[in-house]
C-alpha cells in the first residue's frame, strides 16, 4: 500500500467518522427518560434566523426566559419543563412570528417541525409538573402576553439561543 492509499483511506474513514455523528441523533436526558433531538440541525436553523429576530426585537426591557428558571430547574421537573417550553414555543411564538423573508420562514418552519417532532417523542416519558414548575411557564405566558403578540414573537425567537443551549446541555451521545 502506497503513502498516498494510506492517506485517503485516513481521510475516508475520518469523513466517515464526521458524517456518523450527523446520521446519528442526541438524547435529550429528561428525568428517567430520553428522547432523539437533533440539537445541532435546530442551532443551524436558529443560526440563519437569529440576526433577523435580535433586529427586529425593539421590546429590550423585557425578558421572557430567565436563565435560572431554566438551569435551576426542580429535580424530576426537567422532562415536565421541556414539554411546557416546546408547547409554547409551537403553539404560541412560531405561528406568529412576523419573517418578512422566505429563508427565515423556512428555518422557522424547521425549527418548529423539530421542537414538534421532540414533543411527539416526550409523550412517551413520564413527565409529571409541580407547582412550581407550572409558575415558572405561567411566568412566561404573563410575560410573552405584556407585548403585541408579533413583537412577543419576535422577543421569544430572539431568545430561542437560552432554550438551544439548554436543550444541549441536557443532550447525550446516542449510542444507536
Amino acid at each position: 500500500m502506497t503513502a498516498f492509499t494510506s492517506i485517503c483511506l485516513l481521510l475516508l474513514l475520518l469523513l466517515l467518522g464526521c458524517l456518523s455523528d450527523l446520521v446519528h441523533g442526541r438524547s435529550l436526558l429528561l428525568n428517567s427518560c430520553s428522547v432523539e433531538a437533533h440539537t445541532h440541525e435546530m442551532r443551524k436553523h436558529y443560526s440563519s434566523l437569529r440576526a433577523s429576530a435580535m433586529s427586529g426585537d425593539t421590546a429590550v426591557e423585557v425578558k421572557l426566559l430567565d436563565r435560572s428558571w431554566i438551569t435551576n430547574v426542580e429535580s424530576g421537573q426537567t422532562c415536565c419543563l421541556v414539554r411546557l417550553v416546546l408547547r409554547f414555543y409551537i403553539e404560541r411564538v412560531f405561528g406568529n412570528y412576523p419573517s418578512p423573508q422566505p429563508e427565515d420562514r423556512r428555518c422557522c418552519s424547521a425549527l418548529a417541525n423539530s421542537f414538534i417532532t421532540i414533543r411527539r417523542s416526550i409523550h412517551k416519558c413520564d413527565c409529571s409538573c409541580s407547582e412550581e414548575t407550572q409558575r415558572i411557564v405561567d411566568t412566561l405566558h404573563t410575560e410573552y402576553n405584556k407585548l403585541e403578540i408579533s413583537k412577543a414573537s419576535q422577543k421569544a425567537v430572539g431568545e430561542l439561543d437560552t432554550v438551544l443551549a439548554w436543550l444541549e446541555g441536557l443532550e447525550q451521545r446516542s449510542l444507536r
